[in-house]
């Protein structure tokens, strides 16, 4: 098997550890009612075991948007990255097809990113936005520090577990493209589907933008410019 085969199945898998325990913690929590803490954790700590397993293989993106974050910041070639692409779209539609074979099309379905009744689809937007934005500098700034660089794993899952008690019962919390088109593909339910298509990709940009500014005074940035 060569090697960027390889990459692309470490990232094919990550991504379905990801969405199927994250899918199974959320119909866990409707099941026994253990509410938002359960996702949190259920999402964090399955992005902790994908990373653990596969992630030396292939950088454990498992996430559109980190893909996207990694080429932006030059530690990605550029091609490589609709490749990554399509192996973290097909983990997570796998991930959805092993919750229909369990379960059905309406479990599926309630594993979906959904836009919560407090919030307006333009501010689910702009909270998808923002708080990817923020797990992006995150992946960044612990990806390459010698300081802080041990703990770089629990760092990112972490954040994961943050950003969903924030963000579930507003957005779904998504900060994933490739997480809500699994479900939304597999359960045919794609309502507000475009607040995920749309917010996250943005987020990754605003945040590497931030993450060039403030650590390396805009060298990025220039580069990019020129």
């Amino acid at each position: 098997m060569t090697d960027s085969l390889q990459k692309l199945l470490a990232e094919l898998l990550g991504t379905f550890m990801l969405v199927f325990v994250g899918s199974l913690a959320i119909l866990s929590s409707i099941e026994g009612e253990t509410g938002v803490v359960c996702i949190a954790l259920g999402f964090g700590l399955a992005l902790l075991a994908g990373l653990y397993a596969f992630g030396e293989l292939s950088g454990g993106h498992y996430n559109p948007i980190v893909s996207l974050a990694m080429v932006l910041d030059r530690r990605m070639d550029p091609k490589d990255l609709v490749p990554y692409w399509v192996a973290q779209f097909a983990g997570a539609v796998l991930a959805s097809l092993c919750v229909l074979i369990a379960f059905d099309s309406d479990a599926v379905a309630d594993t979906t990113t959904q836009v919560g009744p407090a919030v307006s689809t333009g501010g689910a937007l702009f909270l998808e936005m923002l708080v990817s934005a923020v797990f992006v500098i995150v992946i960044l700034q612990a990806t390459r520090s010698d300081r802080f660089g041990r703990t770089a794993l629990l760092a990112i899952s972490l954040t994961l577990v943050a950003a969903h008690v924030a963000l579930v019962p507003l957005t779904g919390a998504s900060l994933n493209t490739a997480r809500s088109f699994g479900p939304a593909l597999i359960g045919t339910y794609w309502t507000d589907f475009w607040v995920y298509l749309i917010g996250p990709p943005i987020g990754a940009v605003l945040g590497w933008a931030v993450f060039a500014v403030v650590n390396r005074g805009g060298e990025g940035l220039t580069a990019k410019a020129s």
